[in-house]
């Protein structure tokens, strides 16, 4: 393609097949939906996307933080931004209300980053939130598209040429949730949408750090710090924080994505629907993370819910960073942090290998050694030893420390095996495995992390009857 040459619908058709769905583009141009509450925004991003990872509810003002991911529109790559609603009705003096301002300001900032504002309305009644937020957007015109919503079948297309009055040159009536006209939308998307900037990357693979903890314990403001942006709302206000909210740093030439989730409270607390899908995706981040900070309030002591949580990602396996935030609020000592740290491994005694960084997110301490942590952490879960070594290792272990000799709990260790990395696993072959006390296989995990390098990350240990040796197993191997 030519310098300068205008990108029209026709050679952008030539180039979606450069594009990979596998790679990872820079500069991509950037699509941020905007629009009142509850006009269908979140479920357009899912669309979008082709999954659901905004949240979407019938109540207003669901979303509150800006989430962005990049979509595939007509195979071309963009950036997309779900934006809160702008509220105008509020009850002054509430918390709510203050929250309501705060995801305003974020949704007015998006609009400076966008090469496109998609407006979304929906078809009924004019209010004056519309009205307002139409005349926002009048220095922004020029990058405007406006898209009227819920006009399935052709359903309050009437009411909808309303919105003429306000200036539109076109109007697109569609349905986020059934599809309707949505190709036309992308048509539209892609001919204002410049992609002669898109630069092609090597496929990355970021240490991908999920925020988690109680409400309140500082989680967006360590997230807002470690990406240098203010894409997460901070609020003293439980529950501010719903969708899981991502970014992305560079530390000592590593990249790291952070995903700041919604704060975990007791079943009996979380008492909105909206709230407990938030819940629900903060725990299923789990699947998606390398490592948890779990952020801790260095004035608070743990709960019960807290325990629950450390456990599933434990169960995972998991690396885990135990944050104790708000360190500037405590005495500058040696001792207090000896003694806040060995409460922590007290109360989680099989997860005494985990470590305890004291930080201040709000003053930007400990963060150095937080991320250096996290890197070493890192390199555990992707560490992969041989087999004929672990093995030789295996026999050091056994030697020092014989399975038992009484005939009934007697079994004989064959060999071991690493079968994955991130959770890093391990497949130990036995002739009883149903006699294995737990006790021997703590042993074994212990001396895993002790001699092999792993003395900073979970380690899982499955069991299997064999009752070959791992030596005799490749020999038979190999005479096949």
């Amino acid at each position: 393609m030519q310098e300068n040459e205008e990108l029209t619908m026709e050679n952008q058709e030539d180039l979606a097949p450069l594009y990979d769905r596998s790679k990872k583009y820079r500069n991509l141009p950037h699509v941020v939906i905007v629009g009142r509450p509850n006009v269908g925004k979140s479920t357009l991003f899912n669309r979008m996307l082709h999954k659901r990872r905004a949240i979407t509810d019938p109540t207003p003002g669901v979303t509150r933080d800006p989430i962005s991911e990049t979509a595939f529109i007509n195979d071309m790559p963009v950036r997309v931004t779900d934006t809160g609603g702008f509220k105008l009705e509020r009850d002054i003096g509430t918390m709510e209300a203050v929250l309501d301002e705060l995801v305003v300001q974020k949704s007015i900032e998006a609009l400076k980053t966008a090469d496109v504002i998609l407006l979304l309305l929906e078809a009924g009644t004019v209010t004056g939130e519309d009205e307002e937020f139409i005349n926002l957007l009048r220095p922004y015109w020029p990058k405007l598209i406006a898209a009227v919503n819920k006009t399935e079948g052709g359903r309050n297309e009437e009411d909808a040429y309303n919105f003429y009055q306000y200036g539109f040159e076109e109007l697109m009536f569609i349905s986020a949730e059934h599809g309707d006209h949505i190709p036309e939308l992308y048509e539209a998307l892609i001919k204002r949408l410049d992609f002669t900037r898109v630069e092609e990357g090597e496929e990355e693979h970021p240490i991908k750090i999920a925020i988690m903890g109680k409400p309140n314990t500082g989680k967006s403001t360590l997230s807002n710090l470690l990406t240098n942006s203010e894409a997460s709302i901070v609020s003293d206000y439980a529950g501010t924080t719903r969708d899981v909210v991502e970014g992305s740093f560079t530390f000592k030439n590593r990249q790291f994505q952070v995903l700041d989730t919604a704060g975990i409270r007791r079943k009996a607390k979380v008492t909105e629907d909206v709230e407990y899908f938030s819940v629900t995706r903060a725990i299923k981040t789990l699947d998606r993370c390398d490592i948890v900070f779990y952020m801790m309030d260095a004035n608070e002591g743990l709960t019960e819910q807290d325990k629950k949580l450390i456990s599933l990602a434990y169960e995972r396996g998991r690396g885990m960073i135990f944050c104790l935030n708000k360190w500037d609020t405590q005495v500058q000592e040696k001792r207090v942090f000896k003694d806040a740290e060995r409460n922590i491994k007290v109360m989680f005694g099989h997860m005494e290998y985990v470590p305890v960084v004291a930080i201040s997110a709000k003053e930007n301490t400990g963060i150095k050694q937080l991320l250096n942590t996290s890197m070493e952490i890192y390199n555990q879960l992707t560490r992969k030893i041989d087999t004929a070594s672990l093995n030789t290792a295996l026999k050091d272990w056994v030697a020092a420390y014989p399975p038992p000799a009484s005939r009934s709990a007697r079994f004989k260790i064959r060999y071991m095996t690493q079968t994955s990395t991130n959770p890093v696993q391990f497949l130990l072959f036995a002739t009883r495995p149903e006699v294995v006390q737990p006790t021997y296989l703590a042993y074994l995990k212990n001396k895993i992390r002790a001699d092999l390098g792993f003395d900073k990350i979970p380690v899982l240990l499955e069991l299997k009857a064999s009752r070959q040796k791992w030596e005799d197993r490749d020999r038979d191997r190999d005479h096949k």
